[in-house]
C-alpha cells in the first residue's frame, strides 16, 4: 500500500516502557525532510478511528531524550492525515499529594532543554506561535472525563518540568522544581508539544507518575529515582494506561471543536 493510501486520525506516541500497542497492526517506515521517525509506524483501528502508534524512544528504546528525531515523528504523523496527538509519558512526581501510579493531564510546561530542534521555521518563512495554553483544551477535558469514568487516581492539570536528561535531577534542582510549584518533570514533553502545534496538530499529555524525583524531604525511605525503578513503575501500569487511551480516542468526536489550529491559519494566511 502507498503512503499516500494510508491514513490515520489520531496519533498516539508512546513513552518509556510504552514501546507497542496494537496486537495486529500495520508497520510502516516514513522518511522526513528531517529524516527517519524513532521506529516504524503502527497503523490500527480503535473506535471505528485509524490510529497511528510510534514509539518515542524507539522499540528498543535506543534513543535517549536528547536524541529523540521529534521532527521527524511529528511531521509523519502529520503525513498520514493525523490531526490529534496523544503523548503520554513517564514523570516524576515534585509534589507529595501526587503519588506513583497518579496519572496527570498537564496544562502547562517550563522548558529547560537546551539545543534541540524545536522548530520546523527556521526559515525563510518565520513563524512565532504563542505557547500561551500549549494543551488541547478539548481533548484535556475529554482525557478527564475518561479517567474518572474508569476510577483511576488522577490530577486535572499541572505543570511539567522539562529537563534535558538524560541525567536526573540534582536535589538541589529538584528543590527549585517543587518550591515553584510545578508538578512534575520529565524529559520528552518539550518540544514535542509544540512541534504537533505547529503543524496544526491538538495534543494532550497523559502523565504516568512513576517516582518521586529525588525523594521528599523528611521521608528517607523514598530513595532517589532510578531507571530501573521508571521501567518498573511504568510497566505495572502500561495496560491501564493503553485502557485509559482507548478509552479517551473512542470518546473524541469526528469534529473539532478546539481553537488550536486558528492561530496557525492566521500566521501562514
Amino acid at each position: 500500500m502507498r503512503l499516500s493510501e494510508m491514513k490515520a486520525e489520531i496519533g498516539v506516541i508512546g513513552g518509556t516502557g510504552f514501546y507497542t500497542f496494537f496486537e495486529d497492526a500495520e508497520e510502516i517506515k516514513i522518511d522526513t525532510p528531517y529524516g527517519f521517525t524513532s521506529d516504524s509506524i503502527s497503523l490500527g483501528t480503535i473506535g471505528g478511528k485509524n490510529v497511528a502508534f510510534l514509539p518515542r524512544h524507539g522499540k528498543e528504546h535506543q534513543y535517549p531524550p536528547h536524541m529523540v528525531n521529534y521532527r521527524a515523528n511529528l511531521w509523519a504523523l502529520k503525513q498520514l492525515g493525523v490531526n490529534r496527538v496523544l503523548g503520554p509519558c513517564a514523570v516524576g512526581s515534585l509534589q507529595p499529594q501526587v503519588h506513583p501510579g497518579d496519572f496527570v493531564f498537564c496544562d502547562q510546561f517550563v522548558d529547560r532543554t537546551t539545543g534541540r530542534k524545536d522548530t520546523f521555521y527556521d526559515g525563510p518563512t518565520t513563524v512565532h506561535l504563542s505557547s500561551c495554553d500549549p494543551y488541547c483544551p478539548e481533548l484535556r477535558e475529554i482525557g478527564i472525563k475518561c479517567a474518572e469514568d474508569l476510577g483511576l487516581r488522577y490530577h486535572p492539570d499541572g505543570t511539567m518540568v522539562v529537563i534535558q536528561g538524560p541525567r536526573f535531577s540534582t536535589r538541589a534542582e529538584s528543590k527549585w522544581f517543587s518550591s515553584m510549584g510545578w508538578k512534575v518533570v520529565n524529559m520528552t514533553g518539550y518540544p514535542e508539544v509544540m512541534l504537533a502545534r505547529e503543524l496544526g496538530m491538538c495534543y494532550l499529555n497523559i502523565s504516568l507518575i512513576t517516582d518521586y524525583d529525588v525523594g521528599l524531604e523528611g521521608r528517607p525511605d523514598i530513595k532517589p529515582v532510578t531507571a530501573e525503578e521508571v521501567t518498573r513503575v511504568f510497566n505495572e501500569h502500561n495496560e491501564l494506561l493503553k485502557t485509559l487511551i482507548a478509552r479517551i480516542i473512542e470518546a473524541i468526536p469526528d469534529e473539532i471543536n478546539c481553537s488550536c489550529h486558528e492561530e496557525l491559519r492566521r500566521i501562514l494566511g
